[in-house]
Order: structure tokens, then C-alpha cells, then sequence
């Protein structure tokens, strides 16, 4: 969609999918024994330094927790079926919307009613809400295991 000259697209960045990714790494390797940066970057091929950004945000967010010392690391904090991933990806990535006239939850476009697309838009934001938030961490650890 064109806005006063750029292009708007439905994407979700890096950040949103590593931190799905490194979630998903503590889900499975976090078990036993917290999990170092460098262990989920190196197998979810992230640099260490992307990985500690990212989890940065989601230890704020109370998502993960860490602990210090030479057997230190990262671990989920809550069972993985808490975990939805429509949660994970409005933390960093912002809004879902398709379009920023939906951005903030409600129309709030200038031409609303007016708008011959809103319809379109309002049914694309409504998918990707089904989706994102009907699927938990849990539900990714099946899929893969299966």
C-alpha cells in the first residue's frame, strides 16, 4: 500500500522471527540447564550480538530469565502453552497491522467511510490475528517434533 510516497508492506522483521527462534531454542534445549547467548546463536545462526538484543527484550518482558556464572544462562520463565506467539511478535515488532489506518487496534483513518479498501484491510488484519494468536510456543514444538 502507497502513503505519502512509501510503500507500506505486511512483514514481519528479524527480530520478530529470531525472537520466535530463540524462544523456540530454550523451549527445546532449556530444559535441564540454562542456555548461553552463544549456544542459541550459534544453532539458530544469529550473531551474538542480534541474540542479546533480542533477548534482552524478552528478559524485560519477563519472557525469560537469566542467571550468572559459569553455568549461566537463559530459560523460559512460564509453561511453554503461555507462550503465543501474536504476544512475542507485538513485542517487537509493534503493531500486526496491515496497514497504518489500523495500526493503533480501530479505524482511524481520516476517510473512514469513505474508504473502499478498509473492508479488505480490516479482514487481512483479522487473519494474521487468527493466526498469531491461536498458536503458542507449545504448538512449535509439536509441529517440529512431529
Amino acid at each position: 500500500m502507497h502513503k505519502k510516497g512509501v510503500w507500506i508492506r505486511v512483514k514481519i522483521t528479524t527480530k520478530g522471527r529470531y525472537a520466535i527462534h530463540i524462544l523456540y531454542d530454550l523451549a527445546v534445549n532449556g530444559t535441564e540447564h540454562p542456555v548461553s547467548v552463544k549456544e542459541i546463536a550459534t544453532r539458530q545462526e544469529i550473531s551474538v550480538k542480534y541474540t542479546e538484543q533480542i533477548i534482552s527484550i524478552l528478559n524485560k518482558a519477563g519472557y525469560v530469565s537469566s542467571s550468572r556464572g559459569f553455568q549461566g544462562g537463559y530459560r523460559l520463565t512460564k509453561p511453554l502453552e503461555e507462550y503465543v506467539i501474536g504476544d512475542v511478535l507485538r513485542l517487537t515488532e509493534g503493531s500486526l497491522a496491515p496497514v497504518e489506518c489500523l495500526s493503533s487496534g480501530k479505524v482511524d483513518c481520516p476517510k473512514h467511510g469513505q474508504c473502499a479498501t478498509i473492508l479488505l484491510w480490516e479482514k487481512v488484519d483479522k487473519a494474521i490475528r487468527d493466526v498469531v494468536d491461536n498458536v503458542t510456543l507449545a504448538e512449535l514444538v509439536a509441529w517440529q517434533q512431529a
